[in-house]
C-alpha cells in the first residue's frame, strides 16, 4: 500500500487499527440485511403499534388500517429476523418487539430525527 493517497499521507498506523477492529464480511452483511428490514414502512409502523404494547394481528391490522394477511406477512419477516416474538394465549398470538435492543433502535432513531437542526 502506498503512503500517499491522492496527495495525501496515510497513516499507517492508523489503518492498521482501523483494519484490526472491523467485523469480519459475514457480520457486515448481516448488519446490512438486518437494516435493511428496518427499511420497510410497514414494519416500521408495525414495530411502532408494538413499542409498549403486545398486540394480536388483528388488533395490529386494524390499528394500521391493513388486512390481517399483509400484517401476518410482515410479523413473518420481523419474527425471522428477532424483532418481534409471538406469545399463544389459545388460538390467540400476541405480538411484541423481541427485546430492549429492538425498543433502543427504534428509540434511537426517531430520537435522531427530532433533533432539531445543527
Amino acid at each position: 500500500m502506498s503512503d500517499n493517497f491522492e496527495n495525501g499521507q496515510v497513516h499507517q498506523d492508523l489503518v492498521m487499527k482501523l483494519q484490526a477492529q472491523m467485523p469480519d464480511e459475514t457480520k457486515l452483511y448481516d448488519l446490512a440485511e438486518l437494516y435493511k428490514v428496518f427499511g420497510d414502512s410497514t414494519r416500521i409502523r408495525i414495530m411502532y403499534v408494538l413499542f409498549d404494547d403486545e398486540v394480536c394481528v388483528y388488533d395490529i391490522a386494524a390499528t394500521l388500517n391493513m388486512t390481517q394477511s399483509a400484517i401476518s406477512h410482515q410479523l413473518r419477516i420481523l419474527k425471522q429476523n428477532r424483532l418481534v416474538k409471538g406469545r399463544r394465549v389459545g388460538k390467540q398470538i400476541y405480538y411484541s418487539l423481541d427485546d430492549e435492543h429492538v425498543r433502543s433502535i427504534i428509540a434511537m432513531g426517531r430520537e435522531h430525527l427530532e433533533e432539531d437542526d445543527r
